[in-house]
């Protein structure tokens, strides 16, 4: 019985018949009951059993890539990649920029990076637990319209795992329209790493969501947000925003360096504002 699921397992894998679910999920099943038969079977497992438990870390990971079609392995391969990278650019500490600060410590750093290009750092604390940004930046991301006057519209166009999302997002336009309607189609990814959250993503393909009339389809990315919180006061949280945008079109560089510190700037302004907001109104329910 337990070849014969071998071979179910191996005939999943095979790309004609990724497609087909009910194979797949029928494939796990089957291994899942059979190995718990074999280890119950007897007050020893045999070396055998014991060798293929050893790798079910292993075989966990192959089923579960061949549960997600070659677009969707992509996707995933590609939101990793915008955290590896992002994560990469905020951890060099050389060549970091001031382009603004405030008095209540807010400040965005600026920065040139090789095949990048120029980037823009926030640093804010948050007077709130970082499960609360969490909350309004991940799980609400498609209310974000409704708080960030910079945007108009964010909405999830698919969800692969439970880590990953292909998102549509239309910029509003900036006052005396100085950048025109942009939109962007982007793989985001959140993972959390101990008490760090770190949301990333970047631009990508998305064949049911083409270039929209009017509206000129910029890029994101590497880009990425981390939350984490601040030593010895947990209710509090630092939030780093790497941003990294192609508007493309024709825009003078100084144009490009003060619409992006802005927009930084605003969203932290913003993002305090949702949150007093949010709480206020769940203390007065």
């Amino acid at each position: 019985m337990l070849l014969a699921t071998f071979k179910l397992c191996a005939g999943s894998s095979y790309r004609h018949l990724r497609n087909m679910k009910g194979l797949r999920q029928q494939t796990i099943m089957a291994i899942s009951q059979e190995l718990s038969k074999r280890a119950l079977g007897g007050p020893t497992p045999s070396t055998w059993i014991n060798q293929v438990r050893r790798r079910s870390s292993l075989l966990s990971s192959c089923l579960e890539e061949s549960l997600y079609s070659d677009q969707d392995m992509a996707y995933l391969r590609q939101g990793e990649e915008a955290m590896q990278k992002a994560l990469g650019i905020l951890g060099n500490q050389d060549g970091w920029k001031s382009e603004t600060e405030r008095s209540n410590g807010d400040k965005v750093l600026s920065k040139v990076v090789p095949d990048v290009g120029k980037v823009f750092r926030l640093e804010v604390v948050v007077d709130q637990p970082m499960e609360r940004l969490y909350e309004e930046l991940v799980e609400r991301m498609e209310d974000m319209g409704d708080w960030n006057p910079n945007v108009k519209e964010i909405k999830v166009l698919q969800k692969i795992g439970k880590d990953t999302i292909i998102t549509h997002e239309t910029a509003a336009e900036t006052p005396g329209n100085i950048v025109g309607p942009r939109d962007f189609v982007s793989v985001r990814c959140a993972k959390r790493r101990g008490s760090t959250c770190v949301l990333a993503g970047m631009a990508t393909h998305f064949g049911d969501m083409p270039e929209q009339k009017g509206v000129i389809r910029a890029e994101h990315g590497p880009t990425c947000m981390v939350l984490r919180p601040v030593t010895g006061s947990p209710s509090k949280t630092k939030l780093t925003w790497l941003l990294s945008i192609d508007l493309k079109g024709w825009l003078p560089k100084a144009i490009i360096n003060q619409v992006m510190s802005q927009t930084q700037m605003d969203f932290a302004n913003h993002l305090r504002k949702r949150l007093i907001s949010s709480s206020t109104s769940a203390i007065s329910c």
